[in-house]
């Protein structure tokens, strides 16, 4: 590792020269008018493909390799970075979100895999599975007697939804829907479609179906339900069949949410291809960036932040995920093993300090949300940190229950709605469709219409709770906006949510320890704060029942 110099992180020439290929597709900001922003970008040899107005951003193609020296050399532009690099990646690359699948030694103990329906004729068919909707009182007998999200549209900007799945579409609004992605086939394999520009109603991933129906599966007699189960979903593809989040398709799709009246919106994500973006090279304490990365980090910095900024504006109430990487991102410094993770291997490892950002959750209108497992303890991959991590909620832990017969038991894990072909694809199902292990779940009715589900760890799982309630606190006590439709600001459904929480001691001696359960020392999390507010838990457990009955 080189070195740092009293400026900071030095420029590593070699990773220069592995990130320097042009791949033809690009992002410029703008500070004047759209028409004068495009003038500059022909000049400088670009095409424009695509506008965003109200953030002054551009997606821009061009075959020059010099486009970027270029462009910015020009006065009406402000930045411009690349938006993805193709042909560096690889079909068949490690699933984007393959750590909210856990993979255990052991067979797991638990059922077949199919279910039948539970005693309680108010409960949807699977509903004694769900743990996280009774932890957090998302239940007919709970918050549901008051509030069930009518007339509340929730935007999931993720990877898709499945509208096909049963659980779904009853729920999912297709007109307003939009896919901002297209399909590039080195990073995501074959497209489906000859244009590569998917519908807006499915999802070749899986991971925006499962956040969607923690959201708002449907209250239909049929498999699960939602925790706000009659709340409208708007699909707001950013995310690639890879998984892969860039940024041009991130921003466009937060400036849609803000733009088409979203009352709130989900993001299980960070922008890619940087875990923390940093703002110069005086925040790299170890390890090397090139020019071209720093101001590809700030250029993320920019445009996300202002994006969320217009659609918190607007009156969208916004939630994220904290991260998987177990840290402390209240500490001063950030470890960061994985970025940039496009171009394909070419990750370096960086230690840099806490002013670098993880987008869009660390921007200042995001909640950002942590997880428990079904004890209510921090999940060992949970990130945390006092004053960065609003509320927790429940997202699954498979190694919850250490030294009991329910440890590394499916039924740890948050179960939610799957699209049935991707289960297929990944080895989740088989060719019939039937689940091949404890893992995966599938309902069929009396009608023979059938179902997937599978069961997910991850604050990509904890969020959409979060969101869900916030639908919940919007139907509650939002305004009418004619016909059956809602409204709420977001800084009253904010406050809500952090008064109703349920609080969350630290654990006893402040530290919470998981060597117990195989984790190295390193994973230990110490907990700073009271039991009101602290960083493992933030203001507490959401808590729908309070939320919406005042509790």
């Amino acid at each position: 590792m080189t070195a740092p110099t009293a400026t900071g992180a030095p420029v590593d020439e070699a990773a220069s020269q592995t990130t320097s290929t042009a791949d033809g597709e690009y992002v410029v900001s703008f500070t004047g008018t759209p028409e004068a922003a495009t003038a500059a970008i022909q000049a400088a040899g670009g095409t424009v493909e695509g506008v965003t107005a109200q953030v002054g951003m551009a997606l821009v193609s061009s075959p020059d390799a010099a486009f970027l020296e270029k462009v910015r050399a020009r006065g009406e532009i402000s930045g411009a970075a690349r938006n993805h690099a193709v042909g560096t990646a690889r079909p068949g690359m490690p699933h984007r979100f393959a750590e909210e699948r856990p993979a255990v030694a052991e067979p797991a103990a638990g059922g077949s895999g199919h279910a039948n329906r539970p005693e309680r004729a108010d409960a949807e068919p699977l509903a004694e599975l769900q743990w996280n909707t009774e932890m957090i009182g998302a239940t007919p007998e709970g918050a549901h007697r008051t509030a069930t999200g009518k007339g509340v549209d929730v935007g999931i900007i993720d990877t898709g939804i499945d509208a096909s799945h049963p659980d779904l579409a009853p729920n999912v609004d297709a007109d307003r829907s939009r896919n901002f992605t297209t399909d590039i086939p080195a990073v995501d394999g074959p497209c489906e479609v000859a244009s590569c520009v998917d519908p807006a109603d499915v999802d070749d991933n899986g991971h925006g179906t499962h956040v969607a129906g923690i959201v708002a599966a449907a209250g239909n007699d049929f498999g699960i339900a939602g925790v706000a189960p009659e709340a409208t979903l708007v699909n707001l593809r950013a995310g690639q069949d890879s998984g892969f989040f860039f940024l041009y398709e991130t921003v466009a799709a937060l400036v849609y949410a803000g733009d088409t009246g979203l009352d709130v919106v989900n993001m299980s994500f960070y922008t890619d291809p940087w875990l923390y973006n940093c703002s110069s090279r005086e925040e790299y304490l170890e390890g090397t960036v090139t020019d071209e990365e720093l101001a590809q980090q700030q250029l993320v910095r920019r445009l996300v932040l202002d994006a969320v900024a217009y659609a918190h504006s607007r009156g969208v109430t916004l939630v994220g995920s904290a991260g998987n990487e177990h840290q402390d991102l209240a500490a001063p410094t950030r470890v960061d093993e994985t970025s940039p993770d496009y171009p394909l291997d070419t990750a370096r490892p960086r230690t840099v300090v806490n002013t670098c950002l993880s987008l869009p959750s660390e921007a200042p209108q995001v909640i950002s949300v942590s997880a428990v497992g079904p004890s209510t303890t921090k999940a060992d991959y949970s990130n945390y940190g006092l004053g960065d991590v609003e509320i927790a909620a429940p997202g699954g832990w498979l190694r919850d229950f250490v030294g009991t017969p329910a440890f590394q038991a499916p039924s740890n894990l948050v179960l939610s709605s799957y699209p049935l072909d991707v289960a297929i694809a990944e080895g989740l199902a088989d060719e019939n469709g039937d689940p091949v292990d404890e893992f995966s779940v599938e309902y069929c009715d009396e009608a023979g219409v059938c179902g997937f589900y599978t069961y997910l760890q991850g604050t990509s799982v904890a969020s959409p709770h979060v969101a869900g309630v916030a639908a919940l606190i919007v139907e509650e006590l939002g305004r009418s906006t004619g016909h059956t439709g809602r409204a709420l600001e977001p800084e009253r459904v904010a406050g809500v949510l952090a008064r109703s929480a349920e609080d969350h001691a630290c654990p006893a001696g402040g530290v919470e320890v998981y060597t117990d359960e195989e984790r190295p020392p390193e994973w230990n999390a110490v907990c700073e704060g009271t039991t009101d507010v602290n960083g493992l838990y933030g203001e507490g457990i959401v808590d729908a029942e309070a939320a919406v009955l005042g509790r």
